[in-house]
């Protein structure tokens, strides 16, 4: 495979083969961070248990200790007290059957995010098909169907950032922006794997954290020493 010069010349910056201390990893990282926008810094965990099985998934959600830098917007769809509680807390859009409407007529996705009360998901179901490739479908276990949806807002945009399983068994999520800096990428960084040895399935068998890995946008990825359970 070729590649571009500075990714080229990154790759030689350190050992591929080796796996460093989180600290050393996310160095690493912000160092060969040459592109000229902030680059966000991901974390790609992969792990022992197979996504095929119900009582092996790994899932669940983390306010990250510094944000993830990005801004981010809220789709509310609800009625009455809660439309109103959801424009106070901040929310970018909200609305019920116009908007859902909208999505499906015009193919309408400027929002990174979809909350909605219970009492909604009966509506919310008639776009489930276009929001669930999308990640973007509401659901109980991520907070995203809730009464409460001023909480639900806040923690979104205070930086709740949702883990799962794809279908290799890997974790893909990003811990902040490279003008994070060292220290807030690390306090973000282990927050998350903390979460996802909490979350280990009780029918996992063996090695639970396979591999760790860390990187930027545009720049080669770090093995980290992970966290084991």
């Amino acid at each position: 495979m070729k590649y571009g010069k500075k990714y080229a010349e990154s790759i030689k910056a350190f050992d591929r083969t080796k796996q460093y201390e989180v600290g050393e990893a996310i160095d690493i990282v912000l160092n060969n961070a040459k592109a000229k926008f902030d680059e966000t810094i991901e974390f790609h965990c992969r792990l022992g248990v197979d996504p095929k099985q119900a009582d092996q998934q790994v899932r669940g959600v983390i306010v990250l200790p510094n944000g993830t830098g990005k801004t981010v917007k809220v789709l509310v769809l609800a009625k009455g007290d809660k439309a109103d509680a959801a424009l106070a807390a901040g929310a970018d859009y909200v609305g019920a059957e116009e908007l859902v409407a909208k999505i499906q007529k015009d193919n309408w996705f400027d929002f990174d995010a979809v909350i909605t009360t219970p009492d909604m998901m009966g509506v919310v179901g008639r776009i489930g098909k276009l929001l669930g490739p999308k990640g973007l479908m509401p659901n109980p276990k991520s907070g995203t169907v809730t009464m409460d949806v001023a909480k639900a807002i806040s923690d979104i945009k205070a930086g709740k950032v949702e883990y799962r399983l794809d279908k290799q068994a890997i974790i893909h999520c990003a811990i902040g922006k490279k003008s994070f800096g060292k220290e807030k990428l690390v306090e973000n960084y282990n927050a998350l794997a903390d979460a996802i040895l909490k979350a280990k399935p009780a029918a996992a068998k063996g090695q639970y954290v396979k591999s760790v890995s860390v990187t930027s946008t545009m720049g080669p990825g770090v093995k980290v020493l992970p966290k084991n359970a």
